[in-house]
């Protein structure tokens, strides 16, 4: 795949740049605001699970690497590395897996799950994981996108994958005997590059059905390389001697779980793994169980967390990590309330983006509607999606953003890639967004029409489409409704044909049959038209604010 992100050159001491805003005015680039971090020279090979060995001090952190919170069981870091090293030997040899193959795995949280990553990685193959929530049919679609040569499941969600995609039981004595080592002769490692394909992610993009996101080792080398270099400074700051112990609320499979994992082991901190289940009040227990120093948690983690009444001990929780969905600025102010003494630190990113935007510490934390300043080594632009114009400071435009943390791009898929990369190597966001005099970061909406359930992508042109093959529909769209909780909900706009009188229950069960729980239709509205463009393209801005939908809103 032709590469499209480029390492932005650091910013220089140009008179040009705002050093307050970061804004160049020659450029018309807003620059970030965090010291440059130098990364690997491009040309030089290393796989992502090199470099985070490299990051390990010697000896090893006596703490645990990885935690499961559903059995309480804990993997060392001695022990992590040696089943990384038997199991990476046993997928070359004993499955034939090398560089450039890739594996689907399909399977909740695991203590078995992090070497399995990190044994693919040193190989070069490709990890590709997903909901094990999925239908069939959309595995199916998942699977002809990534075209795996194996697929890692359980005992339970191996019957969903298509019955031609080889699959290794992650609960059998097989896969257990490639953890311990069959102590047989290794042939030598390939090569990994830096710009090779290391993980491909799901992700609707900026409009239509799901697109497969190549991901890069570089990708995710230069995001642990920007917490690894505020690891200093934010030891400096901290309040307490106490090891670093993050619950990891969002699934393995998900891009910011995914991530997470992968930051914990490099930076030998101890991370308790979750799945995504058990909401918050088994976070919270978990978290006071393992004297969490901090969370990743979703908005409606972040709710319940501000509504939370029952006593807890949390005293050894200094910051908890929200992205994934927009988060209400009036839950943000209930949650400083009730825990003072704890930072809540927003962010932003995509898929296709990685790390884009967040806070570090307890002032930037004050700017409740923002998600924080540019990440290290990010450039941005502002551009008014109608003129192509280049904007500046307080004005509102597509985010267009660059840097070593992009996708490398959407996988047999160059129509997509034409329409998401801008020349110079700029990713379009698909978002409306501003920065203030502070280098701060607002999204003030989407341009793309994905919905944000929780932290879940929801595209709507996948469920527009279940929903017209319904018998008795005539017409139909989905728009986001917003809720407290959850952040959106997918909420349906039906035209019955005539005569006919379907029912809201009707719509929702036929669409619950048929798709992950997360991307369940939750509210129904019947109207007689759906406003579209002359083309045909469905106007979703008009849906949001019809007055059905806006007297909606005001319940």
């Amino acid at each position: 795949m032709e590469e499209k992100a480029v390492t932005p050159t650091p910013p220089s001491t140009s008179p040009a740049i705002d050093p307050r805003s970061g804004f160049d005015a020659v450029s018309r680039t807003f620059h970030s605001l965090r010291p440059p971090v130098p990364l690997p020279a491009r040309d030089r090979p290393l796989s992502f699970t090199s470099y985070a060995v490299s990051l390990l001090p010697s000896p090893l952190p006596s703490l645990p690497a990885v935690v499961d919170a559903a059995t309480g069981d804990a993997l060392s870091f001695p022990d992590l590395l040696s089943q990384i090293h038997s199991l990476a030997a046993a997928l070359r040899t004993e499955v034939g897996l090398s560089k450039g193959h890739v594996a689907f795995i399909l399977c909740p949280a695991r203590l078995d799950v992090p070497p399995l990553y990190l044994a693919l990685l040193s190989l070069g193959a490709v990890i590709s994981a997903a909901n094990p929530a999925s239908t069939a049919a959309e595995l199916a679609r998942l699977v002809g996108l990534s075209k795996p040569r194996v697929a890692f499941a359980t005992s339970e969600t191996a019957a969903k994958l298509p019955g031609d995609v080889p699959t290794i039981l992650l609960d059998s004595p097989r896969f257990r005997s490639f953890l311990a080592g069959s102590g047989g002769e290794v042939p030598p490692e390939e090569e990994v590059g830096q710009m090779d394909v290391a993980v491909i992610q799901y992700s609707s993009g900026t409009t239509g059905m799901v697109k497969a996101a190549a991901l890069s080792h570089l990708n995710f080398i230069a995001m642990v390389a920007g917490f690894h270099a505020s690891r200093k400074l934010a030891a400096e700051r901290r309040r307490r001697e106490a090891p670093d112990v993050t619950v990891v609320g969002a699934p393995l499979f998900h891009s910011m779980g995914f991530f997470f994992l992968l930051k914990g082991i490099a930076l030998g901190e101890t991370t308790v793994v979750m799945g995504g289940g058990g909401g918050a009040r088994e976070m919270l227990r978990v978290a006071e169980k393992y004297r969490a120093t901090s969370l990743t948690a979703s908005p409606p983690v972040v709710v319940a967390m501000a509504r939370w009444e029952e006593k807890i001990d949390l005293a050894a929780l200094e910051f908890v990590t929200c992205g994934g969905a927009p988060l209400h600025e009036a839950a943000a102010h209930q949650f400083m309330s009730r825990f003072p003494d704890v930072e809540l630190r927003q962010g932003y990113g995509s898929t296709e983006g990685g790390g884009i935007a967040r806070m570090i510490d307890r002032e930037e934390c004050l700017h409740l509607r923002s998600v924080g300043r540019l990440s290290q080594n990010v450039e941005a632009k502002i551009v008014d999606s109608v003129t192509g114009e280049t904007l500046s400071i307080g004005q509102t435009g597509e985010l267009w953003i660059r840097g070593p943390s992009i996708m490398i791009g959407y996988a047999g898929d160059e129509k997509a890639n034409a329409s998401t990369f801008a020349p110079g190597g700029w990713l379009k966001t698909g978002d409306l967004c501003y920065f203030n005099q502070d280098g701060f970061l607002f999204i003030v909406d989407r341009l793309k029409e994905m919905i944000k359930y929780k932290a879940y992508q929801v595209p709507p042109a996948e469920l527009e489409h279940l929903l017209l093959s319904l018998p008795g529909v005539a017409d139909a769209a989905v728009v986001p409704y917003p809720h407290e909780e959850a952040g959106q909900i997918p909420m349906a706009f039906i035209v019955r044909q005539p005569g006919n009188n379907l029912k809201e229950s009707e719509i929702m069960d036929f669409i619950a049959k048929q798709v992950a729980p997360y991307k369940k239709i939750r509210k129904v509205v019947f109207t007689s038209s759906i406003p579209k463009t002359a083309s045909g393209k469905i106007l979703r801005r008009q849906l949001r604010n019809h007055s059905i939908y806006s007297s909606m809103s005001r319940l």
